[in-house]
Order: structure tokens, then sequence, then C-alpha cells
């Protein structure tokens, strides 16, 4: 597959200021992918100039051309999906099936999208005098900027840009260090479908810490997405004060999973196998605690062991892989200090807990028993297929320990009661909650966190909202 490897500026591509370029690597065999420019200050501020240049134009263009323009790429994308999934899971090493789905959902947000352009509706509200005609209009952000993560490299960015675009608003893309292939792709698509130079841009990097001081030091920039941790969501807050930018963050989760006693065994066990080790746990909604009532905890955990064991660990390209590599050799330091830390507070291994022979950056998937709130698996996210265990004996009890987290991005509980659905729902401190689902991904719905996880929704009618400000005129008749 040839792919481009350059920055993407103004509609050509081009090298980076500097020359620099930095290795792509496959993180499941060590192989270097591609050599990709390096962007560095110089080339940010290129991209806000030509950004700043193309939005007054853009943001003008009737909402039906822009939407247009956004179902030619739904349509390239189809074209070119097994193509961009290969690419994805060769930079980032999930397996390719999961590449494919995440691509299709990732689409999906660019053509609901399309549709919404045409729904930005502002409103007339009645006067305090007949003389005068008062209107809100919704008028596009500007120019806007996202950092997007390593673990949904395509999801993420087309998740923002779509709205970002049906709003009206140019976008400059910082991709993360390991897969940012997948964003030159999405640019290279974008353009083959007639989008004009300038509303989107494209900037690799090795060091993400001069291209965002760069966004944040530029008033033009009106508004960041960020998904990614904590920290350095925290970070970029403090850095879009200056300029008093928007910020829209998506930030850690700590997921809890619970299931009472009454819940549908089969549903229940496949939903923790999706969730738990889809992307190999590398996601910020992945079930972090599994909270399973003391009735059936024997049960479940028993067959959960089962699903484990017939797992096959292996390159993402191989389609007899269900679980792919880690991301890098960091991430695997993290999953280990986590198992082995559980094992010293009392925890029981009953399956994997190893790297897997498989090689490089592969981890077994791994079962831990008697866990508990002292481990360190319990206070953040391990982000690998580690799925705890943890017993409960009541409603109140369990609610208490799923709500005690800095964080509150999703939530999953499990129950044939209604009124407990209700309740328990209600009670959990998360932005996103699955009452009988753990698959809650939907262009429609507003996904986003509470607490340390987040500021702002994405997807639905509400994600557009993000990227359009509310100007209100007075008219008074002469």
């Amino acid at each position: 597959m040839d792919f481009p490897t350059q920055l993407f500026i103004d509609g050509e591509w081009v090298d980076a200021e500097s020359g620099g370029t930095f290795d792509v690597t496959d993180p499941a065999t060590g192989e270097v992918v591609a050599a990709v420019a390096d962007a560095g200050a110089v080339d940010v501020r290129r991209m806000i100039d030509g950004a700043a240049a193309a939005q007054e134009a853009w943001g003008a263009l009737p909402a039906l051309e822009r939407a247009a323009i956004m179902k030619r790429a739904v349509g390239l994308f189809e074209e070119r999906i097994h193509d961009l999934a290969t690419l994805l899971t060769r930079e980032q090493g999930k397996p390719l099936e999961q590449s494919i789905g995440e691509l299709r959902y990732g689409i999906g947000f660019i053509d609901w999208f399309a549709e919404e352009a045409r729904r930005v509706y502002g409103m007339t509200i009645p006067a305090t005098t007949t003389s005068k005609r008062i209107l809100a209009l919704k008028q596009p952000l500007g120019v806007t900027a996202c950092i997007t993560p390593w673990n949904f490299p395509s999801l993420q960015i087309l998740r923002k840009l779509g709205a970002a675009l049906a709003a009206g608003c140019t976008m400059i893309v910082k991709p993360p260090e390991q897969t940012p292939l997948s964003a030159l792709e999405i640019a290279r698509v974008f353009s083959d479908a007639g989008l004009p130079a300038g509303v989107l841009q494209v900037a690799p990097s090795l060091d993400p810490v001069p291209v965002s001081q760069t966004f944040m030091e530029d008033a033009r920039v009106r508004m960041i997405s960020f998904t990614g941790s904590t920290e350095v969501g925290k970070i970029l807050m403090r850095g879009a004060a200056d300029t008093v930018k928007k910020v829209s963050l998506e930030l850690g989760g700590h997921a809890p999973f619970i299931v009472f006693p009454d819940a549908d065994m089969d549903h229940v066990v496949r939903e923790a196998m999706s969730t738990k080790l889809r992307n190999m746990g590398q996601t910020c909604v992945s079930a972090n605690r599994l909270f399973i009532h003391e009735d059936v905890a024997e049960e479940f955990t028993r067959r959960l062991t089962e699903e484990f064991q017939q797992l096959t660990v292996g390159h993402g390209l191989d389609e007899a892989s269900d679980v792919g590599p880690l991301i890098e050799e960091a991430a695997l330091e993290k999953v280990e200090r986590h198992v082995e830390d559980a094992i010293a507070k009392g925890g029981k291994v009953l399956v994997g807990g190893h790297r897997a022979a498989a090689g490089n950056a592969f981890f077994e998937p791994t079962i831990i028993i008697g866990a508990d709130e002292s481990m360190q698996l319990a206070q953040e996210e391990t982000f690998g297929p580690v799925a705890p265990i943890f017993t409960f004996a009541d409603e109140d009890e369990v609610v208490r320990r799923a709500n005690d987290s800095d964080y509150g991005l999703a939530a999953y509980f499990f129950t044939a009661d209604l009124n407990r659905a209700i309740r328990v729902a209600e009670r959990l401190d998360y932005g996103t909650v699955g009452v009988n689902d753990a698959s809650i991904s939907a262009v429609q719905a507003p996904f986003g966190g509470v607490k340390e996880s987040g500021i702002g929704r994405e997807g639905g009618p509400l994600g557009i909202e993000e990227y359009l400000e509310v100007k209100y005129v007075s008219v008074a008749g002469l």
C-alpha cells in the first residue's frame, strides 16, 4: 500500500521545515513501517496561517455544500476501508477485524455530522418592544485543533473532525507519534473528496510539546479538542486559559462492570469479553473493575476463565488472532506492575499473568480473583488485557465502591430488575452508563465523562454544539 508520510499543509504534502523524520513501528514485530515527517513549531504556525485564511470561506459555505464534500469522503472511506484497516493494524496492532470496526464507526461520524450540518438552528426571541427583533445565531467557532491518542487513531480524529467540518470550522490535527499514518490517510481521503485547501491540516510530530504550545499561544486557535490522559488534559486546560480557548476533553476512565445476581449470565460473559478485550484492553471505557455479586461470582469467574483460555494471541493481520500486542514496552511494563502488585497484596491469577509467547509487546489475557481496593489496578487504569474480579454483597455497597474514583467516564451494570436498573443508573456518577449493555458506542449519542474524565460531549446533536458560538443580534427599527 502506498501511503503519505509528509506533513499535510494547505492541501499539499510537504516535508517538515527542519527536514526531520521519525520512525513508525509495528508493535507486534518492531518492524519500521515508515519514516514520517516530524512537524515543529514553524510548520504548525504555517498550518494555523492556512487554517485562518480558509476559515471565512469554509464557514460561509452553505451547509449542504459542506455536507456534500463530507458525503463524498464517506464514499471514498468505504471504498478504501480494507487498505485503511490494514495500515491501522500495522501501526497500532489491533486485530484487523477490530480495525475495520473502528473505521466503520468513525466513518459513521462523518456521515452523521454531514446530515447534522443542515440542522444548526438559531432562534428568534420575543423582544421587549415592537420596534425590536432579537435573533440568536449559531456560527462556527473558527480555527480548531485536535490532539488525539494512539488507541483509536482513526476513530478519534473522525469523531472530532466530523463535528468541526459540519459546524463550519477548520481543523489542525496533531496525531499521536505512535500512529500518525492513519491521520495522514484521513487527510488524503478528504483531499480526494474535494475539501478546500487549509480546512484540514495534519501535523505528525515525535514531540507533542512544541506543537501543543504553538496551538495554545496562538489566539486564532479558538478550541482544543483532546482525548488522552487526565494529566495532559489538565496541562492543556491551564494553557488554554491565557487566550481563553474553549476546551473539549475526553480523559481517563476507570470503568466499573457490575453484575447483580439476577443478571443473564450468558449475556454478561459475552459483554465482559467484549469490553475487556477490545483493543487488548487499551480503551478508556474498558471494564477496569469487575464487581460481581458474591452469589454468582464463582459461576461468572469459571465461565470467564473458560473463555479467556480459548483466546489466541498474535499479530493483528493473522486471522486466527483474538488479541494483539500492546502499543509499546512502557504499556507492557505498566500491566506487569499492576499484576505483580495485585499478587503481592493477595490476588490470585487464574489465567495469564505474563508476557505472551508471541513475543515483543504481547501480554496474556489475565484474570485475577481476590481483588480489593488496596491494589494499584483498583486505583488507576491498567490499559491492558487484565480482568480483576471484586465481589460485593449489596447494591448500596457496590454503588459506593464504583463511585469511589476521581474518574467518571463509563460504567456498566447488569440486572433483570427494572427498578434496580433505574436506581443504579441514576446513582452511578459517570457520564456514560450501560444498563445490560457494554457496547455503548453510537454516533448519535452524546459521549463524554464527568469529574476528572473530561469536559464536553462528542457525537449526536450535542457534538456539533461544541464547535459553535451563539451570537445575540438585537435589531432596532429606524
